[in-house]
């Protein structure tokens, strides 16, 4: 007879009191002691994870500040290795290392061995290329298991890898990539995506162009020609790959780096460590998640699939999945068919044909499936399924509620307890550290719209404007403690100054008399319930959020206002707890220009040049002036705060406008908007 399962969280918990002595009344008091006795909880996840290095660490939390938090000092990690010590135990348990597909929904297996053998053949290659710890790899490559492969052998080496996604235009992948100054490029001659072929090799021509630091590049794909092919690279069978290991590494030697992108400037080129990476990703995927090793007594022989982009921090957290040996099941390409032919059963299939047992994606796409009326039952078996998970944007109540009686009804077909009351693991994090602040608890009530806790570790509060910690009130989400995987520091920013300006401006040294420092500002709204359930509003600032893929409005003005029509322009995303994102365009047309439908082409087709399609606007309004600060600087998030229906005698003060005059236009626009979307969100 089968064990009854017990959720990841209960065994931690049995831990604690079996090798700590520590017992908790209740899960909130186990979270405030993780993030009051910062040295016992991160301790106790190097132990319980069996976390290994050859030299031991001296301290946990050697400097207690933010930004500059100091993480076991002495201990020697690395990603790939923490990866490929699974290799033997799966694979001998008969589970695969990756399932992948793609549109053509044909399956493949990657075993263990399989993705440690291919790694070192890639990293013995960039070896050979003269590539060093610290060197830059970046990659142009879709969600395939090649990019997985490429990331871990670069890893293995110690460089530093960057990943962008082959829908994202030239200048868009430039801004990153120039910053980081890359040694090695490799990339895809071509992507498919909503059953089209897209051809990019001129975009790698630009990418050559506008990178002189690539001494190498590297193709994946059919493309004819005398170029490095990462396909024979990966098919080496020298004896030196069976013998190859991953270099041992300072616990915060730098893994990746990844982008997020504010108002202004350039996208931010954030650097994360290969410790602080590994310490939050375990406790996130196995405890709050509640994904156990493939191969682990207490598990349903895991298969972990979370749809992603590889321009999306999702692409990352899944891979962090291999980090406590499961399978991971990855999807390349459209996830609603195509623009002649939408299909949102896609995923479903994928997910029943790998018989996935955790499926997340974009709240957006859930909300996509139940607006479409998809038959869950036409789809295949899913009796293997039991979680989901949403994030990116808010996930709305509704949507929640229409996945559980549709899963409830299935459930009566196939017996599946867990099916009859679907576990949703939601969570809000972000790109900047990695990870994720407010998540699931297999153990806490369910109820749609809501998430179920913050996390293990995370010290999250909800602030009000005068830096006070609040309960059941909206306010901003900050951070009063570090984390293992907050930023390193930005890639080229001298003095942190950038770092310090994105995170801890708002509320900074001292800012409340409490002498203590300063406090990570995240961007999003947050309300924390009496029982510590949360709710996500959106983001608090101007980044737009188009379905969990953020991106600075500094880039869509870059882009937009090259046309030589468009003299100023203004764009707000109105994502706001579950409702579609909905993000108009402001522009002043130089005079003569009529925005007809030409205009408008043009416009979106600058949007689709520069950035991608995923950013183009819902809708496009000709006005006269863009409102501005005296300082010359576009008031987006009080535009923002006005069609979300807030007073503007709040969010914006006349006096320190250069142009208040303007205001009246889109007070006007503001209260026709409300009015069509039933008032104030």
């Amino acid at each position: 007879m089968t064990a009854p399962y017990v959720p990841q969280m209960a065994l931690y918990r049995q831990w604690l009191k079996e090798r700590r002595g520590l017992s908790f009344a209740n899960f909130e008091a186990m979270r405030r002691w993780s993030v009051t006795d910062i040295d016992g909880f991160w301790q106790s996840i190097w132990d319980y994870f069996g976390l290994r290095s050859p030299t031991p660490h001296s301290a946990v939390l050697a400097s207690r500040k933010m930004p500059g938090a100091v993480w076991f000092p002495g201990a020697s990690v690395n990603y790939a290795r923490q990866v490929f010590r699974h290799v033997e135990p799966a694979h001998a348990a008969g589970l695969p290392a990756l399932i992948s597909s793609g549109e053509d929904g044909k399956l493949a297996e990657t075993s263990w061995p399989e993705l440690k053998r291919k790694a070192a053949a890639l990293a013995l290659d960039l070896k050979a290329k003269g590539v060093k710890p610290g060197d830059r790899v970046a990659a142009y490559l879709p969600n395939i298991p090649e990019t997985i492969i490429a990331f871990l052998g670069t890893a293995s080496l110690g460089a530093i890898w960057s990943l962008c996604a082959p829908d994202m235009a030239a200048p868009a992948v430039v801004d990153r990539f120039k910053q980081i100054e890359p040694k090695v490029l490799i990339a895809c001659d071509a992507v498919t995506y909503a059953g089209r072929r897209h051809d990019r090799r001129p975009v790698i021509e630009e990418l050559r162009q506008a990178l002189p630091t690539v001494e190498h590049v590297i193709l994946h794909g059919d493309t004819a020609g005398s170029e490095t092919r990462l396909a024979s690279i990966l098919a080496g069978h020298r004896a030196a790959i069976d013998a190859f290991e991953p270099e041992w590494l300072p616990f915060d030697h730098p893994l990746w780096i990844v982008y997020s992108s504010g108002t202004t400037g350039l996208p931010k080129p954030i650097v994360h460590s290969h410790g602080g990476v590994i310490v939050v990703s375990l406790p996130l995927a196995t405890l709050h998640n509640d994904i156990g090793c493939s191969y682990h007594e207490n598990s349903f022989g895991e298969r972990f699939h979370w749809y992603s982009s590889t321009g999306w921090i999702m692409w990352n957290c899944q891979v962090n999945g291999l980090l406590g040996g499961t399978t991971c099941c990855i999807f390349d390409g459209s996830p609603g068919g195509s623009r002649d032919k939408p299909d949102w059963t896609t995923l479903w299939r994928f997910v029943s044909d790998s018989k996935a047992t955790f499926f997340g994606a974009g709240a957006a796409f859930f909300a996509n499936c139940t607006k479409a009326g998809i038959d869950l039952a036409a789809v295949g078996d899913l009796s293997q399924l039991r979680t989901l998970g949403s994030t990116g944007s808010p996930l709305s109540a509704d949507t929640q509620a229409w996945f559980n009686e549709h899963f409830a009804a299935l459930a009566t077909r196939n017996g599946s307890a867990a099916q009859a009351d679907m576990w949703w693991a939601n969570i809000s994090g972000g790109t900047d550290f990695a990870g994720a602040f407010i998540g699931g608890n297999r153990e806490l009530p369910k109820t749609p719209g809501i998430m179920q806790c913050r996390l293990l570790g995370c010290a999250v509060e909800a602030f009000d404007e005068q830096g006070r910690a609040v309960i059941d009130e909206v306010g901003e989400l900050v951070c009063t403690e570090p984390l293992p995987s907050m930023p390193l520091r930005f890639w080229n920013d001298p003095g942190d100054a950038r770092y310090r300006s994105s995170y801890f401006e708002t509320f900074p040294d001292n800012f409340d008399g409490s002498g203590r420092g300063p406090v990570w500002r995240h961007g999003d709204w947050l309300k924390i319930n009496p029982d510590g359930s949360c709710v996500i509003y959106g983001r608090s600032d101007a980044t737009i959020n188009r379905h969990g893929l953020r991106m600075g409005t500094s880039e869509l003005y870059s882009a937009i206002e090259a046309l030589p029509e468009v003299l100023d322009s203004l764009v707000v995303d109105l994502e706001y707890l579950g409702r579609d994102s909905y993000m108009p365009l402001f522009v002043v047309l130089r005079e003569g220009t009529a925005l007809d439908d030409a205009m408008k082409a043009r416009i979106n087709k600058a949007v689709e040049a520069g950035l991608s399609r995923r950013f183009l606007p819902n809708d496009i309004f000709v006005v006269k002036e863009i409102p501005r600060t005296l300082s010359g600087k576009k008031q987006e998030l009080p535009i923002k705060k006005l069609l979300l229906g807030h007073a503007v005698e709040k969010v914006i003060n006349k006096d320190a406008m250069a142009n208040p005059g303007c205001l009246d236009w889109y007070l006007a626009f503001a209260k026709d908007y409300l009015s069509k979307r039933g008032g104030a969100a």
